[in-house]
């Protein structure tokens, strides 16, 4: 299983406002899968949860803190400012996020609480370079708030992946009309790899409890 790539809708490559530190701040998708990121037991729970609580549409992050149990603990969502795609610039955005919906964990040696990162965006599932943006911030938001760096999902037209791991489901998806909490999950939709969704060693790993 193999990554998808496509171009990135935010910038282009030969655009005079993309400079070779911006390219820096990206994380390729061998980066992402070799990072040790966590697996998430029920992804498809967590993409729905996220989605009834912040109905995002394309160029909105939602960004979400889980305890050692998996249990949501605080999230925020925001809109993606029309800039080029910059790790920097996402960092800094997620993390001024998360300081003001959790305190840090910077006093504690080994991270308890995992940051989860949803981005609705147009375009298939296949990697761009405004992912790797926003892997590379939301490592290095992690790293500056005390927690330990969790799953990157996207939301498209045709569903939901979580990237590098191969897991996904096509509801909710971008155009899915805002659910209620209480609604029981649909039959059926249950998480299943995509094939653009990443190494298949990311599968084999534990997730670190």
């Amino acid at each position: 299983m193999t990554f998808g790539f496509a171009p990135s809708t935010a910038t282009s490559i030969d655009s005079p406002n993309h400079s070779a530190s911006s390219l820096a701040r990206m994380l390729q998708p061998t980066e992402w899968a070799a990072a040790g990121i966590p697996l998430l037991r029920s992804p498809r729970e967590i993409v729905s949860g996220l989605h009834a609580r912040h109905h995002p549409t394309p160029a909105t992050a939602v960004v979400a803190v889980l305890d050692q149990e998996e249990r949501l603990t605080a999230s925020a969502s925001f809109a993606r400012r029309a800039v080029p795609a910059d790790g920097w610039d996402f960092r800094n955005a997620l993390l001024a996020h998360l300081r003001r919906v959790i305190p840090h964990d910077l006093r504690r040696r080994t991270p308890v609480r995992t940051a989860v990162l949803l981005y609705c965006r147009d375009g298939d599932e296949r990697w761009t370079e405004e992912d790797g943006a926003w892997m590379w911030g939301l490592r290095d938001a992690c790293t500056l708030h005390g927690l330990r760096c969790g799953a990157y999902i996207t939301l498209t037209s045709g569903g939901w992946q979580v990237l590098g791991e191969g897991r996904g489901g096509r509801r909710p998806h971008s155009a899915s009309p805002p659910s209620d909490l209480a609604d029981p999950a649909p039959e059926g939709l249950l998480a299943v790899p995509r094939g653009a969704g990443g190494a298949p060693e990311a599968l084999r790993r534990s997730a670190a409890r």
